[in-house]
């Protein structure tokens, strides 16, 4: 893996397990020589990863839309700032540049971006490993909603599956490291509708 992209909050959160966590991710992909591609905020958990990666000697780039760089959240700091007209041009940008991907805490825009990644996979459409970085049970909740994606059959088993959940960032990206996609159909009793 050359980049990975990460999906995180523009804000902090209430507890500093989660910027921690991210100065852990960034410094961690640094050491294996993997580049960061994310959302190119110099503000909460993006900015503190793109910080962490530059300052132990890593890759990062920073994609935004014109819209965000008038708030001043851009990253100036950033050797590679792209700056694109919409938010779907960011996402297929920053889908373009990585060969896996991590969503971290977050809110809307996090899960937008990570489950349309994730979407594209189930459908075939890139093999590409996404990764949901659990840090302090954040996501617990979500999780148990995928399980009763399951159990009520929207969702099938091995799509499930190919989320990859870790609670560590090291632990992550050896995840992402060994992941191989399943090959199933995505419909689930495709006959009865």
């Amino acid at each position: 893996m050359k980049r990975v992209c990460v999906f995180c909050g523009s804000s902090p959160g209430r507890t500093p397990e989660y910027i921690d966590a991210a100065v852990n991710l960034g410094r961690a992909m640094a050491a294996r020589g993997i580049g960061l591609v994310y959302g190119g905020a110099s503000v909460g958990l993006m900015g503190a990863i793109a910080d962490a990666v530059l300052q132990a000697g890593g890759d990062v780039v920073g994609v935004i839309p014109e819209s965000l760089v008038k708030y001043e959240v851009a990253h100036r700091g950033l050797p590679d700032l792209r700056v694109v007209r919409s938010m779907h041009e960011r996402k297929a940008a920053m889908a373009d540049l990585a060969d896996g991907f991590i969503a971290m805490p977050g809110a809307l825009g996090t899960l937008d971006e990570f489950f349309e990644v994730l979407t594209w996979s189930q459908l075939g459409e890139h093999t590409k490993p996404c990764g949901l970085l659990n840090v302090g049970g954040y996501y617990t909740q979500m999780l148990a909603f995928l399980d009763h994606a399951v159990d009520e059959r929207f969702l099938r088993s091995q799509h499930r599956g190919m989320l990859l959940v870790e609670t560590e960032p090291i632990a992550m990206l050896d995840r992402l490291a060994a992941y191989r996609p399943p090959k199933i159909e995505k419909w689930i009793d495709r006959s009865a509708t």
